[in-house]
């Protein structure tokens, strides 16, 4: 059996934007890559109007928790998202290398939130359905 691909999703505190995105994947492509996120200088838990705008979309949350990024996720991940441009990395990407532009929902409420969610959740659709083609045979 063949190790799904890692998709390694990083913003600033790891605990809004990055959030959304693993926990996405796992919801938009249900055990086909190993999603994980990480922030730059991660925040003490995770946005709760964040969990809230997942768990109404079937994501679990109960276990996530901000975390630092390290030089070692960035050299085991298959694909690395970040979803703010600049972000200062420990060390390089050895995989591919995908930016996306979101804001900051440290202050949102839970309707911008769900927005984000939505545009997020789009984004990975495209990405998930490109990585699934190309490792098809």
């Amino acid at each position: 059996m063949t190790t799904p691909p890692t998709v390694l999703f990083i913003c600033q505190h790891n605990a809004g934007r990055s959030q959304l995105g693993a926990h996405l994947l796992g919801v938009v492509a249900p055990d086909q890559f190993i999603a994980r996120s990480a922030g730059v200088s991660p925040a003490d838990e995770i946005n709760p109007v964040v969990a809230e705008a997942l768990q109404e979309v079937g994501a679990d949350t109960s276990a996530a928790r901000p975390r630092l990024i390290t030089s070692e996720d960035l050299a085991t991940a298959d694909v690395v998202v970040t979803m703010k441009p600049g972000l200062s990395l420990p060390g390089p990407v050895t995989g591919r290398l995908v930016e996306w532009e979101f804001a900051n929902p440290e202050e949102w409420d839970i309707n911008g939130v769900r927005t984000m969610r939505d545009g997020i959740a789009l984004q990975i659709r495209g990405l998930a359905a490109e990585m699934l083609s190309s490792s098809r045979p």
